[in-house]
């Protein structure tokens, strides 16, 4: 009821693979307030900014509430038989490999096995892979082939017992923080080194020993040099290498190998060879600049190898660690979600599982080999090759490489499903079929984190609507295809049992993921299962793997594996000169449809960007705030220039967030070639190639509104701000009507309008008033809009006066934009309080503030402003 008292309810964070643990309290009007855990073992109470503005991210602007076909509303029994029907109709006429579904790992455990169980063990297809194929798939591949199954051998207690961590392709201070900061906390209390080995300067760096700026794609050849002096330095473990067999080809191929291509100084290669070599208890953490590589699976094995033949692995505070990207990354690869896999880590190749399984589940067909992978099953969607495609819970159409052809793929395709929260998706849009789903807070199962902890995901809300939650639309779905019996769930609980029994033939098979222990939960037991890491069962419990020795091979040794260099698939050339990296920004998640409707996470980067070198800004006449035009053999975007010296000279960096939704010309898998790794199947997404030149428009433009703003403008980026909306616009046709243009932009036709131009300039500055408050405003220039957007974005719904000069009156303050995202401090507010009260390190900005105190991503970016003298106010 309205104003009830409510009780937290304890679940798990939607976001990272962390894991973190979240207490939510209903407010009794549909929302919620969001603090972390102190209990839970991944983050101990923290939360980095995403998961601090939980809490808000939900409403019911937006959402799907009723099951949708053809764009007309429809209800569960017309929307369910129609899909029921059209999938076995492709099954009967064309076979099982003419269906196919895309999930993802925003998916819980249970809708996981679900789904898997349906295509894999019903409808006959290993058809069905994950997003998670854009994350994680070649260390899968790596982990495999080096240990015999996909098993991460350490815990996150191993960084805090480290003496050295070296983070490989990780952004650990903007894409985990809570890791982060666990680091940085084993760094104070201990003098843990830190090494950071990426092509780029990141937030990471900012507390590191040693960054190591190598060439992209060259991880292994640095990994290989390693190897090299390992070995030459005596440092192999003798006793260990004889659980380990391949030493003698990893090591021929390591001395083969030349470390010139890294581009590093030998003195830096040494310096790092020494610092590994001399340090017995070292953490490499590695994630997406290792995985996201046509190379990928091979970068993963020569870090394993390292570790392999010095014995530092499976020990506390030693050993390789994959640090996952998604909050179920792990679930679904523990359910077989991907298509090469089969449920519980068991190989769908192997018969003898293959036919466990089958008995299991009583299932009526089993297929007999690996499925298509995420970028060939849209290329089939296509090609005409599949039939029917279901998709749940993410945007493909944005995600994948080579975008616009999967756009298009989906759209060919005879009939596509897509689960999802909303229909404003570039996916959802295209689907003959939404199926309204449940949203984190809304549904209950599980998840596993990166150090294979599984933690309980509670709802905490009702559904709202007619939306459902996963697991229970595909049994539905099933039961209408003809399969009640094996899919008459009732709770999440059950399908929980069902995995954990499963589980234990797995373990019967001597493979690790084994939770049989779990499969007699009670229900009641379920709701309040603590996070336990897995295994869990009569034979083994948590804890680390392989410092016994003990791997999972047929004759129970681990394999080294010798790995060559391999640059990236596409090398720049006269026409794409630049080589384009792919990533993150700190208070975004994948494509925002969640954590744009925070104006306090929107606060801090509100516009698609592209980093680029002074050097190469300098040739291409670009300068600072202008447009970069970006394009490949793939696609076009445009993004505002970053001039940076954190790029090197040659590289592109841009983020991935942005979509057709929030900035339609920024969405960068249109530009990325879909190029895999021949052993992952895993994208290469961070060394696509690219040309750029100086967009130049004939007016740019910074708009804010208390409503949504419709623009037209070749260019558009849109943000949430505290009272509305802001944009930033640019076009190519002259603004002849700038009042008109607004008035159509806000949809405030009777409004008052205020004004100033200079025709000479070509300057127009508007606001739009109504009952005396600042509806909306619009500011425009021949070149970018100089005007302090901070304090802009908060005018709408005021009476501020002054609303033209683009700045605060006198006396009014201006927080400048968001540093720290936790507690919405900006960046003249830390100033101020530097030079006002004789700050002089990150510490005091904190202790007076409170910045950089939470999640600690934000610190680089306050020792930047303690840096500044003189002390100037930050304009954009």
């Amino acid at each position: 009821m309205p104003g009830e008292s409510c009780q937290e309810v304890r679940s798990a964070c939607p976001y990272c693979g962390t894991g973190c643990g979240v207490l939510l309290r209903p407010d009794g009007q549909g929302g919620l307030t969001v603090r972390g855990d102190p209990e839970h073992p991944a983050n101990r109470g923290r939360l980095c900014s995403k998961g601090l503005a939980l809490g808000e991210t939900l409403g019911l602007e937006g959402r799907l509430l009723a099951p949708q076909v053809n764009g007309q509303e429809t209800d569960w029994d017309s929307a369910l038989d129609l899909v029921a029907a059209r999938f076995r109709q492709a099954v009967e006429q064309h076979g099982p490999d003419s269906v196919g579904f895309y999930l993802s790992g925003q998916m819980l455990t249970e809708d996981y096995y679900v789904a898997n169980k349906l295509m894999k063990g019903f409808l006959g297809s290993a058809n069905i892979d994950t997003n998670s194929r854009l994350c994680m798939a070649s260390t899968v591949a790596g982990h495999k082939r080096a240990f015999g199954t996909d098993t991460v051998p350490g815990t996150y207690e191993d960084l805090e017992e480290a003496d050295l961590i070296v983070l490989v392709g990780s952004n650990l201070a903007w894409c985990h923080p809570v890791l982060h900061q666990r680091v940085l906390a084993a760094r104070e209390a201990r003098g843990t080194r830190l090494v950071v080995i990426d092509p780029r300067r990141t937030a990471s760096c900012d507390q590191a020993d040693m960054h190591l700026k190598l060439q992209a794609g060259s991880d292994a050849a640095l990994f290989n040099r390693l190897l090299a002096a390992l070995y030459e330095g005596g440092a192999l473990d003798a006793e260990y290498l004889q659980y380990v067999d391949g030493l003698g080809a990893a090591l021929e191929a390591a001395f083969a190998s030349d470390a010139a291509v890294t581009g590093l100084e030998e003195a830096e290669i040494a310096a790092f060879c020494d610092l590994w070599r001399g340090t017995e208890k070292v953490v490499t953490v590695f994630s997406q600049g290792v995985n996201q590589s046509t190379s990928g699976a091979d970068k993963v094995n020569a870090i394993l190898n390292c570790h392999l033949a010095t014995g530092r692995i499976g020990k506390p505070g030693c050993g390789p660690f994959s640090v996952t990207g998604q909050p179920n990354a792990m679930g679904g690869r523990e359910v077989g979600g991907l298509a090469n896999m089969l449920a519980c880590h068991m190989d769908l190749e192997n018969s003898r599982h293959r036919a466990a399984v089958q008995e299991f589940w009583g299932a009526s067909a089993m297929p007999e080999r690996a499925g298509l992978k995420a970028v060939d099953l849209f290329r089939a969607a296509g090609d005409g090759r599949l039939k029917a495609l279901w998709i749940i819970h993410t945007n493909p159409a944005v995600t994948l490489p080579e975008a616009d052809a999967v756009s298009a793929a989906i759209k060919a395709c005879e009939f596509t499903v897509v689960s999802d929260i909303t229909a404003a998706t570039d996916t959802a849009r295209l689907a003959d079929v939404l199926l309204p789903a449940a949203a984190w807070a809304e549904k209950d199962g599980t998840v596993t984190n990166s150090d294979r902890t599984i933690s309980r995901q509670r709802a905490a809300l009702p559904p709202p609507g007619h939306a459902r939650p996963d697991w229970d639309i595909l049994a539905d779905a099933a039961r209408r295809m003809g399969w009640g019996e094996a899919f008459g769930y009732q709770a999440p609980a059950e399908i929980f049992r069902e995995h954990a029994a499963l589980s234990g033939i797995a373990g019967g098979f001597g493979l690790d993921f084994d939770i049989s222990g779990l499969s007699r939960v009670s229900d009641t037991e379920y709701e309040g299962l603590s996070p336990v890491r897995w295994p869990v069962s009569g034979r083994r419990q948590g804890g680390r793997f392989f410092a016994d020795g003990r791997f999972f091979h047929p004759d129970g040794k681990a394999r080294m594996l010798p790995v060559r260099h391999r640059g990236p698939a596409a090398i720049p050339d006269a026409r794409f000169p630049f080589r384009l990296n792919t990533g993150r920004i700190r208070d975004q998640w994948h494509t925002m449809t969640r954590t744009a409707r925070s104006a306090r996470l929107s606060g801090h980067l509100a516009e698609p960007f592209a980093d680029i070198h002074p050097e190469d800004a300098r040739k291409l006449g670009v300068k600072p705030a202008e447009l970069l035009r970006l394009s490949s053999p793939h696609g076009q975007a445009i993004l505002r220039a970053r001039i940076t010296a954190d790029v090197q000279p040659g590289d592109l960096f841009v983020p991935i967030h942005w979509t057709g939704e929030t900035a339609p010309s920024a969405r960068i898998g249109a530009l990325v070639a879909a190029a895999t790794d021949p052993v992952s199947g895993q994208p290469e997404s961070k060394a696509a190639v690219a040309a750029a030149e100086r967009w130049q428009p004939a007016w740019y433009g910074f708009a804010v509104s208390c409503c949504p703003i419709a623009p037209r403008a070749e260019y558009w980026a849109m943000a949430r701000t505290g009272t509305g909306y802001r944009a930033e616009l640019a076009g190519l046709a002259p603004l002849a009507d700038p009042e008109a243009a607004a008035r159509d932009m806000f949809a405030l036709p009777e409004a008052e309008v205020q004004m100033m131009t200079d025709r000479r300039k070509g300057i127009a500055r508007l606001a739009l008033h109504q009952d005396g408050k600042v509806m909306a405003a619009l500011f425009t220039a021949p070149e970018p809009v100089a005007v302090r957007r901070d304090y802009l974005a908060g005018v709408p719904g005021s009476r501020a006066a002054e609303v033209l000069t683009g700045i605060p009156a006198a006396g009014r303050p201006d927080p400048g934009p968001v540093v720290c995202a936790c507690f919405s401090v900006g960046a003249n507010t830390i100033l101020h309080a530097i030079e006002s009260g004789g700050l002089t390190s990150v510490a005091d900005v904190g202790a007076a503030l409170q910045a950089g105190t939470n999640c600690g991503s934000c610190r680089p970016d306050i020792a930047e402003l303690l840096s500044r003298r003189p002390f100037r106010q930050a304009a954009e």
